[in-house]
């Protein structure tokens, strides 16, 4: 997925365990973001940072959905332990993923940590790709967010 590129449809179990539908938010402002793995030092450190800024997200009308390989209850698990108030899907066969062309590090062991904010047309309007900064990506995505009209 690049910029301007519009976003494809998916579906996946969230922390729940309901199937989450991308169809169903359209017209919404979406910051999807991909990381490596629930309960990690620099991934608890993003989670907690968009958990930080939700209000900011909500009053920008916009949704946040955290993805990755992890099942639905360790999702859950990691809900739970940082209280956070937006939606983790599981991509256990990482097909998602793979669909957004999301890269891979460390000799592809390690699943890599990307950020896609998509306009309500559904319209990839930035990407950010960055494995160590883990709470930039949510300053970049509010940032990028606010140029929306």
């Amino acid at each position: 997925m690049r910029i301007g590129d519009t976003v494809p449809d998916f579906s996946l179990l969230d922390q729940n365990g309901a199937l989450f539908k991308l169809k169903n938010l359209k017209g919404q402002s979406l910051v999807i973001y991909f990381y490596p793995k629930d309960d990690t030092p620099g991934c608890t450190k993003e989670a907690c940072k968009f958990r930080d800024e939700f209000e900011v997200f909500s009053d920008l009308n916009t949704r946040v959905i955290g993805i990755s390989s992890d099942d639905v209850r360790s999702h859950k698990e990691f809900e739970i332990k940082y209280n956070l108030p937006f939606t983790l899907l599981a991509d256990t066969d990482q097909k998602v993923r793979k669909l957004f062309g999301v890269p891979s590090f460390g000799a592809g062991l390690i699943p890599g940590r990307v950020t896609y904010i998509i306009d309500k047309k559904g319209i990839v309007r930035h990407v950010f790709n960055n494995m160590r900064q883990a709470e930039m990506h949510v300053d970049k995505s509010v940032e990028i967010i606010k140029t929306f009209k």
